[in-house]
């Protein structure tokens, strides 16, 4: 009887949850274009989430990032105007997942070779965005692995910038982190992540995890969400994390045309970079919004 309960109960709930993403999308109203494409029942879920099931609220939030979305145009940055802040490799999509099977960000702060703000938050935007095209279907999360190794203040992001990025995240990338690994960052870090963290919401900091090298806790952390063969010894798994920049750039190339497809925008252009053709791939028909929104 009490299993049977508790099954009518989350019955319930996802019912209910059903009828607010109902209410969300009649209280955002017709939508065309990217906006279309956006929208998704699953988009609306997560900013729902983000506040709560507040239909209201989540509302409020959606029309901010649509609106953020009109003007910064995240989904148009392509490789080639981002390329140079990637040649160290200070952020990547790794080539494996984590054991839910969701995307995996590198970032190496130690890396950091420019210091535009526009640029590293540009940089950023374009592999956030990458991310979530390279979701396996179902999946709604990304994992970020952040390894500290030879950090100081020296190669930090000013505090504006990470405000900045932070706010970005929050906003209009809610419920898109599903956990952090803050790989043996130096005592020096506390004290920023401490002023950090107090522009981070309750739920995202939860998110965060502190893990050090030959510690038993962080090393059955990291087993329990990674399958050591695949993770890089920086993390404490059993492979090496090298970055090619030609490589990946290849690979950015072609994501940007399944990007490209997914918004239903015309690639009419692949311009070249680092001596090599952006992609020989002939890019198909593209998709109607109303297919990529189904």
């Amino acid at each position: 009887m009490f299993r049977r309960r508790n099954v009518q109960q989350l019955e319930d709930d996802d019912s209910q949850k059903d009828n607010k993403v109902s209410e969300l999308k009649s209280a955002i109203g017709p939508l065309s274009g990217h906006s279309l494409v956006f929208c998704s029942d699953a988009t609306l879920r997560r900013y729902l989430d983000a506040r709560n099931w507040n239909v209201e609220k989540a509302k409020l939030m959606l029309e901010e990032t649509l609106k953020w979305r009109s003007t910064y145009k995240p989904h148009e940055i392509r490789w080639h105007e981002i390329a140079h802040e990637g040649e160290t490799g200070k952020v990547s999509r790794a080539s494996f997942h984590d054991r839910q099977g969701r995307t995996v960000l590198i970032m190496r702060p130690a890396l950091q070779n420019t210091t535009s703000a526009e640029g590293n938050i540009k940089h950023l935007v374009y592999l956030l965005e990458n991310a979530i095209i390279n979701l396996p279907k179902g999946q709604e999360q990304m994992s970020w692995l952040i390894d500290f190794t030879g950090w100081s203040m020296a190669n930090s992001a000013p505090m504006k910038t990470t405000r900045e990025i932070v706010y970005i995240l929050q906003n209009h990338y809610p419920e898109r982190l599903a956990l952090s690994f803050l790989y043996n960052p130096p005592r020096l870090f506390q004290a920023v992540y401490r002023a950090v963290k107090y522009f981070l919401d309750p739920t995202t900091a939860q998110k965060v995890n502190f893990v050090y090298p030959k510690e038993k806790t962080s090393d059955e952390l990291m087993k329990s969400h990674f399958d050591l063969e695949n993770l890089p010894k920086e993390f404490g798994g059993k492979t090496t994390l090298e970055y090619d920049h030609e490589d990946f750039s290849r690979q950015m190339f072609e994501d940007d045309i399944k990007t490209a497809k997914f918004w239903g925008l015309e690639e009419k252009q692949y311009p070249k970079t680092n001596g090599f053709p952006a992609s020989n791939v002939v890019p198909e028909p593209v998709a109607s919004l109303a297919s990529a929104a189904s």
